[in-house]
């Protein structure tokens, strides 16, 4: 009997594993089906992007947002001539007009886009040190298994509660 639980116990993990390894869709999302496509034929200019009224902070944003989609760039506040050449980037990338300039639509492209890739990440990632309970260390009674995580710790302890193993 206790083979037999072992083997269907076996199997579970087995079948789970595939599961486990499954993971979520690395297929690419069509960031801006949800954009008009009229705003890519719109080119953008100084003075559109003036129209925007972008202060230091949310030229800082937009230089965090586009670092953040792989666009690195200088956090300054400031849209120098290198800050230019990425905006020239992310737009040929996106099929608008390459100006260095934003209208309102790209300002809210970049910033939707910035905010769907931060949370596609933050969903896929681990969970970092912060997130997870402190460990207590030392003294006290606390019961310490030798076995480790996953597939293997639990097919260990599968198998030693079979036996009797404490």
């Amino acid at each position: 009997m206790r083979v037999f639980i072992l083997a269907l116990s076996v199997l579970g993990i087995l079948v789970s594993a595939n599961f486990a390894k499954a993971g979520p869709s690395t297929a690419n999302r069509d960031l801006l089906a949800s954009v008009d496509p009229a705003a890519f034929a719109q080119e953008a200019t100084q003075e559109t992007e003036d129209q925007i009224g972008l202060d230091k902070g949310k030229r800082r944003d937009v230089q965090r947002w586009l670092t953040g989609l792989g666009f690195d760039t200088k956090v300054s506040g400031r849209f120098d001539e290198s800050t230019r050449a990425i905006i020239i980037r992310w737009q040929a990338v996106r099929g608008y007009p390459k100006t260095g300039f934003l209208n309102t639509a790209q300002y809210q492209a970049v910033q939707t886009e910035s905010v769907s890739a931060a949370h596609a990440s933050f969903s896929s990632s681990d969970k970092s040190d912060d997130d997870r309970p402190a460990r207590r260390r030392g003294g006290g009674s606390a019961h310490h298994h030798r076995s480790g995580g996953g597939p293997g710790g639990l097919i260990g302890g599968v198998v030693g509660g079979l036996f009797g193993r404490r």
